[in-house]
């Protein structure tokens, strides 16, 4: 065994083996211990000697800020907290492993890639084998493996993780969880939430100066969010621009006593403009029901499902100009992929170097099958099983909610029989009295 950053100075760093951070901080007296994972960070005895490190780095699924901010500090945190010097990039994706080729990465070739947006390896969706991953990690005798991705690439990461196990590789492979819609499971917040949140904030302000700037004017933003509406509610908090914000998580109709059109009708009354921001998900089941009345199917016979932004701004459209009569200037924006693609802020920046460190200090001691995340404000190892088995999603019960309801004055949408069943749904998570320990190549458990 040798020693993680054996030099005296760093010694006040190690973290305890024992120390873990549980999942729930606010309980009940009487509840039961809870969920526990293991703490990350640096471990004063390593699993693998630097010189024999073989580390692979690979970027899966869309694109988020600060891909590149996570790559350049794996490499630079291998490199210069312990000595390895074999580091190689995966091009394109988990395809890349046996399709693409790949590329040396050393502290000098990754020094300005945190200053671009994307990933300057590359990335593809799904359609991975993962035999002939593992066969390829094998054959190159590629012994750490890093995998930045979201829900998906997780559970990819997930099955490679259990392929390696079965054939008792001593590899240790490490998740760092990548999503702008801030929906993986556990975790406070992964790192591109922030800058997602700030680059929202400017396609919310000219909706807003383009509502304002005329007569009945509409501005309709359209956020990310296909199951959760985090990236919709928090900018609609910071803006405090937004009338109305429409998430996936709660219902809400158009017409009729208390809709959305009615109170549209008030706001215009009131103050001649309004803004709208609306998640990509929301509304999926209204759309579904209009596009059956159209009777709209591609060449397989497939119910088309619209845009949500583009569907919704039709709508109104017709209601206030064919039924109500009324002159409206309404204006749609859809930032998506310049959101996407833009490099992280600061905060995001610090974020992924945290990340990236603790996941270079997880494989180094060799813990393995696990993503490293922030959990109550601390790094933990969480084991992959833990991040896809659910998705995290707005409770329209909880205090946040309520925040924004206040803050926009909109209407809940909510009947009191969905506000009991959403309270019925948070009582049965019940907290599980198991510690989650993962496994590490050393010794077989930590």
């Amino acid at each position: 065994m040798s020693i993680a950053l054996s030099a005296t100075s760093y010694r006040q760093y190690f973290v305890d083996q024992d120390d873990t951070v549980p999942e729930k901080i606010v309980v009940q007296r009487d509840s039961p211990r809870g969920l526990h994972f293991r703490r990350a960070g640096p471990r004063q005895r390593v699993y693998f000697e630097s010189d024999d490190v073989h580390a692979c780095i690979v970027t899966c699924g869309g694109l988020c800020p600060g891909l590149n901010t996570v790559i350049r500090e794996i490499v630079c945190g291998l490199s210069h907290m312990y000595g390895v010097n074999k580091i190689i990039g995966i091009e394109g994706g988990y395809r890349g492993f046996y399709a693409r080729n790949t590329i040396q990465l050393t502290p000098k070739s990754v020094n300005d890639i945190h200053k671009r947006g994307g990933t300057v390896l590359g990335t593809s969706r799904g359609g991975h084998d993962t035999l002939k991953i593992v066969d390829n990690i094998q054959d190159r005798g590629i012994n750490q493996v890093y995998i930045i991705g979201g829900d998906g690439t997780q559970k990819g990461a997930a099955a490679i993780f259990e392929e390696i196990r079965r054939r008792r590789l001593k590899v240790s492979v490490a998740g760092i969880p990548k999503t702008i819609d801030n929906d993986i499971a556990v975790i406070d917040k992964s790192f591109g939430f922030d800058t997602a949140v700030e680059e929202a904030q400017r396609a919310i302000n000219a909706a807003h100066v383009e509502a304002g700037s005329v007569e009945n004017g509409i501005g309709v933003v359209k956020l990310m969010g296909r199951y959760s509406g985090f990236i919709a509610m928090y900018a609609t908090l910071a803006s405090r621009d937004v009338d109305c914000c429409l998430i996936p998580e709660s219902p809400f109709y158009l017409e009729g006593k208390g809709g959305l059109f009615e109170y549209m009708e008030k706001q215009l009354k009131e103050n001649g403009h309004m803004v709208i921001v609306v998640a990509e998900g929301a509304g999926q089941d209204l759309i579904a029901e209009s596009m059956r009345s159209m009777n709209h199917e591609d060449a397989s016979g497939n119910k088309l499902l619209l845009d949500v932004g583009l569907w919704l701004s039709q709508r109104i459209k017709n209601y206030f100009t064919s039924r109500q009569k009324m002159v409206i200037n309404l204006k749609y924006i859809d930032p998506t992929y310049m959101i996407r693609a833009i490099p992280s802020n600061a905060s995001d920046n610090v974020s992924c170097t945290l990340l990236a460190q603790c996941a270079v200090h997880g494989a180094m001691a060799g813990y393995t099958g696990f993503t490293v995340g922030l959990v109550n404000g601390r790094h933990t190892y969480i084991p992959f099983d833990r991040v896809t088995e659910t998705r995290n999603t707005v409770v329209i019960t909880d205090r946040m909610w309520a925040r924004l309801l206040s803050s926009t004055n909109q209407p809940s949408f909510l009947s009191s029989k969905d506000i009991e069943e959403a309270n019925m749904m948070v009582e049965e998570e019940q907290p599980k009295q198991t510690v989650d320990e993962e496994k590490s190549m050393e010794n077989g458990s930590t």
